[in-house]
């Protein structure tokens, strides 16, 4: 019996699998991955003390007595027994990535094929060579869908994720840029996304695009697709019919009142729209679970504090996103518009001149702008109010209260911007 199959056989009958010892559950399987600045082998015997079926490891040292399961490479076994798992499984899988509105529009599409099938979805960001892996393991036996998010960082991921996820329908949702530090380039970012395309037309499978986006329809020309957006050539087309808080979209005789703000959401309504017509999901249906879907950890989020109206959109950016939120919020109508920006991280060389842009974006057309990160603060622009770090940019708010305005929250995770609400 090879390893994958005595594996497997395990698997079938464990609960679930963990790359973490704290979350290890009596009959689960711990893989002892390794990284940077940890080794998983550690902390085999502790996961089998927790109750672990099994605990697969990759160095002889950690493997001893019962439930220790020797392999060369525990990562890359990981990623075999989860496409050993995917060739077992007969359902569609929905490739989804692109540099902004992955994860809304991963759940809004599972919000609405939710209304008709069993549907699973990527939790959380388990979107690289580890967390696909493990969405795919998720995948029980009474799954009719799947909707696979998968994230990248340097050219040639996309592509090995897909040979794990075999994806038969595929989203782009955008190609920014983003991780150019990974990248090289943006022309990096084009190829790298457009491996999903190149999977796809290998395998035979079908590609929902955005119409509106010329560079989208060019790399999908060869494909096999269904289009969506505001153009009426579109297969599914709709309009904005307002967007200063929350989205409201036209769908033929319908209004989607959504609960996401900003107009740059409409191509992530679009692509569920899209996807739930694709699969007979009656209108009416596609409409209340779009309706009824709230974003949540800082994704084009709006909350009320006692003081302001706060946008929060802190959970990652780069300067396409950053662009268009900026874009959006200046056309709104709050009389008292106040900017919060943090660094877009990752932008390697490409970094001092992007941040720069942002500025002459914003300059002169604020009531308040207020910038936090290293990128930011080295530019040394006078017109604008910077901060090392979220602490310090907190500090000077608690002495200079904002009051009755209108505050978008706009920066990448690492700089946390989230932690000023507390001040605002």
């Amino acid at each position: 019996m090879s390893v994958i199959n005595e594996l497997y056989r395990h698997f079938k009958q464990a609960i679930g699998i963990t790359t973490d010892s704290r979350n290890v559950e009596t009959g689960s399987i711990f893989f002892a991955l390794k990284g940077e600045h940890f080794d998983g082998n550690k902390y085999a015997s502790e996961a089998l003390e927790k109750g672990a079926s099994i605990a697969v490891v990759d160095d002889k040292e950690y493997a001893t007595g019962p439930g220790c399961f020797l392999v060369e490479d525990a990562l890359k076994t990981l990623q075999e027994l989860a496409t050993f798992h995917r060739k077992k499984l007969d359902i569609h899988v929905i490739g989804l990535t692109g540099t902004n509105g992955k994860t809304t529009s991963k759940e809004l599409i599972r919000q609405v094929l939710s209304t008709k099938y069993k549907t699973y979805a990527t939790s959380g960001n388990l979107n690289n060579h580890i967390g696909v892996p493990l969405t795919i393991l998720s995948i029980e036996n009474d799954i009719e869908i799947a909707v696979v998010e998968m994230g990248a960082n340097h050219v040639g991921e996309i592509a090995q994720l897909c040979q794990i996820a075999q994806p038969t329908l595929g989203l782009i949702t955008n190609i920014g840029k983003a991780h150019l530090e990974g990248f090289g380039s943006y022309e990096g970012v084009i190829r790298a996304k457009s491996e999903l395309y190149d999977y796809l037309l290998s395998s035979e499978g079908k590609a929902y695009v955005h119409y509106n986006d010329e560079l989208l329809m060019k790399l999908a020309s060869r494909l096999t697709k269904e289009t969506y957006g505001s153009d009426n050539k579109a297969d599914v087309h709709a309009s904005i019919i307002a967007s200063l808080l929350f989205l409201e979209v036209k769908w033929n005789t319908q209004i989607i009142k959504t609960q996401l703000y900003g107009d740059y959401n409409f191509e992530n309504v679009m692509a569920a729209v899209c996807t739930g017509i694709s699969f007979g999901i009656d209108p009416l249906d596609i409409s209340a679970a779009i309706a009824s879907y709230i974003p949540v950890n800082n994704r084009s989020q709006l909350v009320k504090s006692s003081s302001n109206t706060i946008i929060m959109d802190a959970y990652n950016a780069n300067p396409s996103s950053m662009l268009a939120a900026i874009r959006h919020f200046r056309t709104g109508d709050a009389e008292r518009k106040t900017l919060i920006l943090g660094d877009m991280l990752e932008l390697g060389t490409t970094s001092p001149q992007e941040h720069q842009s942002i500025l002459d974006e914003i300059r002169n057309k604020f009531e308040m702008v207020i910038l936090v990160g290293p990128e930011f603060l080295a530019l040394g622009d006078k017109d604008f109010l910077a901060f090392e770090n979220t602490l310090q940019a907190a500090e000077w708010i608690r002495s200079h209260p904002i009051r009755n305005a209108c505050i978008l929250l706009k920066g990448s995770r690492g700089i946390a911007l989230e932690k000023l609400t507390d001040y605002l």
